[in-house]
């Protein structure tokens, strides 16, 4: 047998001993009777634990193999030279190993999971699968937390076997395939390589992983950012051989859990990613300016398609973004593209009337409130601020183009972004004509949404239209219209939380020619439908709910979608029943729904 080939038996053994239990079995007479024990040594400790009847021989067969193989082992290691010691090793990348991952996963000890990190647990020390785990989202979303979360629960002797491999764009496969041959000859069993797809050629050589290091026993785990490169090498190389867990969509329940932040409006605001917790997170967090999302939006999303059309070979994939990536006016498109979904969602909020949330609402809710009452926005010109905020909405800078942005840039870009998940579409249904349908665009991180339409509110605010307003009455005129923002908001992060918990049932907002249901689950399987009122309030008045008690609507709803199970006032304020509505705090709502996995 040659040297190589002697290693990796060597390796192999390795591996197969380390599945196999250690130690001895041991028995013991109790009050006449007999009773065996598995004992063993773990961190210079003995340890005992008793073995039933019906698993003994079992047991002691395991125990038996474990020591043919270290006498195989042994015998092997004479005809081999001395193994260099581990930090000695010639990795052509950057690899931490054995004790270096502790300090490395230290920082995260106190960090709250995850509810997709039991996923990522069970791949780890479950069966072997001959598969890789596939950890992917947008940046700030914990793909490496949860990494470090694994390695700071792991004991010495399974830390002595991990590795991780922090990728660049320097490397390549046939150096990481070294150095993943060097971990398998020293017997390491957890591999976890962060940002892989940065390699150029990731995506046509991805088997490797699987095909070669899975299915001999290693742990691969590949995490990155770069979403549309780990669905490409699922589609051409990888296939059925691996698990995806995508980490880009956080919802309130996660939001408040993880990062011990409460409240909606808090999610509203700064919801999105997991890139901070505790005191002052709403002044460091990734939403917590206009700048700040712009670098998001540039680094995590645009960048990430752009680098995927880089290295991604075929053409059959978004091939009408290649123009725009090559005259370099691809970031600018997709953040024109991100930017008009919401800017044409601030507009919506603000002018649309069948939603009574035009200017002239909020000019009645500024003449009734309670505490600061004013009829500044009687005195201004509405049509001239609509007209204003229609042309501040929809003129991007066209002429800095040089490829022009049409319909089919938009759907590539979109379709992207679909995958991404960062953005869903829900549907908008009318009664009594059926035939009318239109969708309204969900952007899954709310932060990112809210940064930027308050950004424009802002800039319109500061128009000459307002410049005879007192700071007062800007003051007020912003919190009024923010205020309508946020109860837009609302409705979409309940519609895209319900949806992505009720995959079996329709999810959507009803219209009918006056009013709406502001959500309708319905549940084809058992012929019936739930219909709710969303509010951004705290307060309970019968105006919230004067909709679900109109016949008219009810009838029609029932003949269309089945019995009405529930009518419900989701707001801010407490559980109660009124007139037969269930009203019920809606953060309580978002914690109690379970969103399946992806």
């Amino acid at each position: 047998m040659e040297r190589s080939e002697m290693q990796i038996r060597a390796a192999e053994l390795e591996r197969r001993i380390s599945k196999l239990p250690s130690g001895s079995i041991t028995k013991k007479i109790i009050n006449g009777k007999e009773y065996f024990y598995h004992r063993w040594t773990e961190n210079k400790k003995r340890r005992e634990k008793y073995i039933p009847m019906d698993e003994l021989d079992d047991f002691r067969t395991l125990i038996e193999q474990r020591k043919e193989l270290e006498q195989e082992l042994k015998a092997l290691k004479k005809h081999l030279p001395k193994t260099e010691p581990l930090d000695a090793l010639d990795f052509a990348t950057n690899v931490r190993i054995g004790e270096t991952l502790r300090p490395f996963a230290a920082p995260v000890n106190g960090y709250r999971k995850r509810e997709c990190f039991q996923r990522l647990h069970d791949f780890v020390y479950g069966e072997q699968q001959d598969k890789v785990f596939i950890l992917y989202g947008l940046r700030r979303t914990g793909k490496t937390t949860l990494i470090r979360q694994v390695f700071s629960q792991m004991s010495d002797e399974e830390l002595s076997k991990s590795a991780f491999v922090q990728i660049s764009t320097r490397d390549t496969l046939a150096s990481v395939n070294h150095d993943l041959k060097l971990l398998e000859m020293h017997g390491f069993c957890y591999v976890f390589l962060d940002e892989v797809t940065f390699m150029e050629d990731f995506i046509e050589g991805a088997a490797l992983f699987s095909d070669v290091f899975a299915a001999s026993g290693m742990k691969i785990v590949l995490s990155g950012t770069d979403s549309l490169g780990f669905l490409f090498a699922e589609d051409e190389q990888l296939y059925d051989r691996c698990i995806l867990l995508h980490t880009t969509f956080i919802p309130y329940r996660e939001f408040e859990s993880v990062l011990g932040i409460h409240g909606i409006d808090e999610y509203i605001r700064y919801g999105g990613t997991m890139s901070l917790g505790g005191v002052h997170y709403n002044e460091t967090s990734t939403f917590a300016s206009k700048e700040s999302t712009d670098e998001y939006v540039d680094s995590a999303i645009a960048h990430n398609i752009q680098h995927s059309l880089r290295c991604y070979q075929y053409e059959g994939h978004f091939r009408h973004l290649r123009d725009l990536y090559a005259k370099d006016e691809l970031t600018s498109a997709i953040n024109r593209v991100v930017e008009d979904i919401n800017h044409r969602f601030t507009l919506e909020v603000l002018t649309q009337e069948w939603k009574s949330h035009d200017l002239g609402v909020s000019a009645s809710n500024l003449r009734r409130d309670r505490h600061n009452p004013t009829d500044v926005l009687d005195r201004i010109d509405l049509a001239s601020v609509t007209d204003k905020l229609r042309r501040l909405l929809e003129i991007r800078n066209k002429t800095e183009m040089t490829i022009g942005l049409d319909d089919i840039h938009v759907s590539e870009i979109k379709e992207y972004l679909d995958m991404l998940d960062l953005m869903m579409d829900v549907d908008v249904l009318h009664l009594p004509d059926v035939s009318m349908k239109s969708s309204r665009t969900v952007i899954a991180q709310p932060g990112l949404r809210y940064a930027q339409a308050e950004a424009l509110i802002r800039s319109l605010l500061l128009d000459g239209t307002f410049g005879a307003l007192s700071l007062a009455e800007r003051t007020a005129v912003q919190e009024r219209i923010l205020s309508e923002i946020n109860g837009r908001m609302l409705e979409d992060i309940i519609l895209l939380e319900t949806k992505l918990a009720n995959p079996k049932m329709q999810v959507f907002v009803l219209q009918f020619p006056i009013g709406e249901f502001d959500m309708v689950v319905f549940d084809p399987e058992a012929g019936s439908c739930r219909i709710f009122e969303i509010k951004h309030s705290e307060e309970a008045v019968v105006q919230q709910y004067r909709h679900l008690l109109d016949e008219e609507k009810c009838a029609q709803t029932e003949h269309r979608y089945g019995h009405i199970t529930g009518k419900f006032v989701l707001y801010r304020g407490k559980d109660q029943v009124i007139d037969g509505i269930q009203y019920r705090n809606v953060e309580e709502y978002l914690k109690s729904i379970a969103l399946v996995s992806k």
